[in-house]
């Protein structure tokens, strides 16, 4: 049987796809290989902002608890750290990237973590010393972390982004059906994912019959 394929455009700086994420991770346990998801870049700040107000950001932070409200949703918290706030999306990106060169394994380690870290844990993952860490904690070869500097992968970055952007997407988390321009905006409920899912399977069944 195929699978559905969906490309899936992402900020890590972004509670709502932080919920997305969390919910699409709990369909690909149920549904195996029958969805595949893959996950693409969206900047949200795509270029470096010091000198950020932290205290206007820990004000900020109290609106993840509307992400938090949400059934199915992960863990949030306020932020309550006095590091940060992230200066741009850019290097989580670059970092997460860098993990898919080793393989789906390294990137599904390091890639929940990054959310993890920023929205539960209160790490500015935009630090290059956090991102060294998480990488660490992802089980990752040391060696491998000097690849977050190659400029390939900020050029493949920006291209993701200008990608969704020419697409008409303007807002994240955005599943978009392989080989389509169809895509849907917002993290959806948990079973319109699974309904749309289903359909999808359904059509690629339809059509291979």
């Amino acid at each position: 049987m195929e699978r559905v394929r969906l490309i899936v455009y992402s900020d890590y700086l972004c509670p709502w796809c932080y919920l997305a994420e969390h919910r699409l991770e709990r369909l690909k346990a149920e549904l195996g290989d029958a969805v595949e998801f893959e996950w693409r870049s969206f900047l949200l700040r795509p270029r470096p902002e010091p000198g950020r107000d932290l205290e206007r950001f820990m004000r900020y932070t109290q609106s993840w608890l509307r992400p938090a409200a949400e059934p199915d949703a992960p863990v949030f918290r306020v932020w309550e750290s006095t590091a940060g706030p992230p200066t741009h999306s850019v290097p989580a990106h670059l970092v997460a990237k860098a993990a898919a060169a080793l393989g789906a394994e390294a990137f599904a380690a390091l890639h929940t973590r990054l959310l993890r870290a920023y929205f539960e844990q209160s790490r500015d993952i935009s630090r290059v010393d956090t991102l060294r860490a998480l990488w660490g904690e992802a089980g990752l070869p040391e060696a491998g972390f000097a690849a977050c500097s190659d400029p390939g992968l900020l050029e493949r970055t920006l291209t993701e982004h200008n990608e969704a952007v020419s697409l008409g997407i303007t807002g994240v988390p955005a599943l978009r059906v392989a080989g389509t321009d169809a895509f849907v905006t917002g993290a959806q409920p948990l079973e319109t994912y699974r309904r749309w899912i289903e359909r999808l399977r359904a059509g690629v069944l339809d059509e291979a019959s």
